[in-house]
């Protein structure tokens, strides 16, 4: 079991059974998510180390599910790994296997997979993405209008603010477009905020 051959059959299991199920359904789209989670260990497991983020000596697996749910492909790692280590491995065979389909094909993340390699590989791939994005003081500059606390008496439910608007990173090799969503909250001294880069051409309110 522990030969380099079975560890990639037992990578390339789920995706054989996805490709079965695929066969006996119809798809209209695709919905790829990844994500990366903790598989915490007791004693010495070979690549086992302490996370900060988890608190816990642990593995940190990556995920690729569909929209169904279904586990496209998954990755054991380091504990110490970054959340997007090797996402390219995880992600390309996943994409391949619904190559030759004519359906709309979408892809989703948080803010640890934002980076240019990952916005070029989707583009390439005619993929639409919606990714998380740290904030940062360009960022936040767009929005500026939108951080003075709307007058009036706090309503119970949350004011919700949208912006779209063009932006290019220095390590971007073009613009793209970024979403940002501004929540007051009653009580709550600052809004929340959000920003997302996205190829979506939708509403700001329907990208979120």
């Amino acid at each position: 079991m522990a030969t380099d051959e079975s560890l990639d059959a037992l990578i390339d299991l789920c995706g054989a059974w996805i490709e079965r199920a695929n066969e006996r359904t119809k798809m209209k789209q695709l919905i790829l998510d990844m994500d990366s989670s903790e598989s915490p260990t007791h004693g010495q497991q070979e690549g086992s180390a302490y996370k900060g983020h988890f608190g816990c000596t642990c593995y940190h697996p990556l995920f690729c599910f569909n929209h169904h749910g279904d586990l496209e492909r998954a990755m054991l790692r380091p504990g110490n790994v970054h959340s997007a280590h090797d996402w390219l491995q995880v992600l390309k065979p996943a994409v391949a296997r619904y190559k030759k389909r004519s359906i709309t094909k979408f892809f989703r993340g948080d803010a640890s997979f934002a980076g240019p390699d990952l916005y070029r590989f989707l583009e390439e791939e005619k993929l639409s993405y919606a990714v998380r994005l740290p904030a940062n003081e360009n960022l936040q500059r767009e929005i500026e209008h939108l951080l003075t606390r709307p007058v009036g008496r706090p309503s119970k439910q949350p004011k919700v603010f949208y912006h779209s608007f063009s932006y290019q990173a220095m390590s971007w090799d073009q613009p793209r477009r970024i979403v940002a969503k501004v929540e007051w909250h009653s009580g709550e001294l600052f809004p929340r905020i959000g920003f997302i880069v996205t190829n979506l051409r939708w509403r700001p309110n329907k990208v979120v």
